[in-house]
């Protein structure tokens, strides 16, 4: 694909997301489909839910679209559009009436098993240019990396903006990658056709949110995180090491506050608010100041190691310790996974800030 059709194709997932995104918050205000505030919430107001499906239908569509033309294996837009429906449609019914989390994840452990069967299990692993054969227990392990993913991505869609910047970042960086470590490839037009339609969304999900994501929302775009980090070490082992850096502030915030929940006998399916994310827009006062810190934090401190990692400069093993280290004793002295009591009743954040 040239460069004329690659912008035509960006400039056309960005429009149309936005435009179905914008569609879709007249319908959920006129039917009343709106996130109503709760102890696990960083807003105050009744806000529409559900928006993630402007971003699903359009790189669906765009995915599909790619298809046909050629420009995109057909055995990747039947596996990734597959399992994204089955992720996306369990998001879309528990956005309206929760759904008893053992079928949520039996759902998830589907969806899963499409995107294995597409690429034969987890792809080999790479230390310290030593590669290791996974075999069949790449499936197994594959499949919990997969329904984690999804999960994390979900727990941390928490405050304005957050997820779709999240997921921006890490296609966007997983794109530059492919450019400049894989020629003569063609994976990356999955990830840019995602960077765009998120960015549609992100349109109207920007501090202060006009509408949020929702279940149906950052369930997929967890899966589709993980799919594609799992296709992206299929193509050349480094580059999972090199996603999974990318990933780095969502996996250490959601693994390190589930952790210390699990370690003082928390209920971890009671709805908290105690990820470093929170803690932090807490302390500042407002979401847009955090979702531009982890922005930053993607792109100056995350991605150059991913690339560095992706080069053959450094090990996967390696890298990922130098890029969460530091992650992990923010997360911790940001309090993850412990109630903030030092916040009385006024001084959470206005959502319409």
């Amino acid at each position: 694909m040239n460069w004329m059709l690659s912008l035509t194709l960006a400039v056309s997932v960005f429009v149309a997301a936005w435009a179905v995104t914008g569609l879709y918050l007249r319908y959920a205000l006129k039917m009343r489909l709106l996130d109503i505030p709760n102890e696990r919430s960083s807003h105050t107001f009744a806000t529409p839910r559900g928006g993630g499906v402007g971003f699903i239908v359009t790189s669906l569509s765009g995915f599909v679209g790619l298809g046909c033309f050629g420009w995109m294996n057909w055995s990747a837009v039947v596996a990734l559009t597959t399992s994204g429906v089955l992720v996306a449609l369990v998001g879309y019914f528990d956005d309206r009436q929760p759904i008893p989390p053992r079928w949520r994840l039996l759902v998830h452990f589907a969806a899963a098993a499409c995107v294995l069967g597409w690429l034969r299990g987890m792809p080999d692993i790479s230390l310290g240019g030593i590669v290791l054969f996974v075999g069949w227990s790449g499936y197994v392990m594959g499949a919990f990396f997969l329904v984690w993913v999804l999960n994390l991505t979900n727990f941390m869609d928490g405050i304005d903006g957050l997820a779709a910047v999240e997921a921006i970042s890490v296609f966007a960086g997983g794109v530059v990658l492919y450019w400049t470590t894989v020629a003569g490839t063609d994976h990356w037009i999955g990830p840019l056709v995602l960077v765009f339609a998120i960015m549609g969304f992100l349109w109207w999900n920007w501090p202060p949110a006009k509408i949020f994501m929702g279940d149906v929302g950052s369930g997929f775009l967890g899966l589709m995180m993980g799919a594609l980090s799992l296709e992206a070490g299929w193509t050349i082992p480094a580059l999972f090491w090199s996603w999974l850096i990318l990933l780095g502030v969502f996996v250490v915030d959601a693994t390190v506050t589930l952790l210390r929940r699990v370690a003082h006998a928390e209920n971890i399916f009671q709805p908290h608010r105690s990820h470093a994310y929170q803690h932090l827009a807490r302390r500042l006062g407002q979401h847009q100041a955090v979702t531009i810190i982890v922005a930053a934090i993607n792109w100056f401190w995350l991605f150059p190691i991913a690339f560095c990692v992706a080069k053959g400069w450094l090990g996967g093993l390696t890298g990922v310790s130098i890029a969460y280290s530091p992650l992990v004793a923010v997360v911790i002295w940001l309090k993850a996974g412990r109630p903030d009591t030092s916040y009385t009743e006024h001084n959470l954040l206005r959502h319409n800030d």
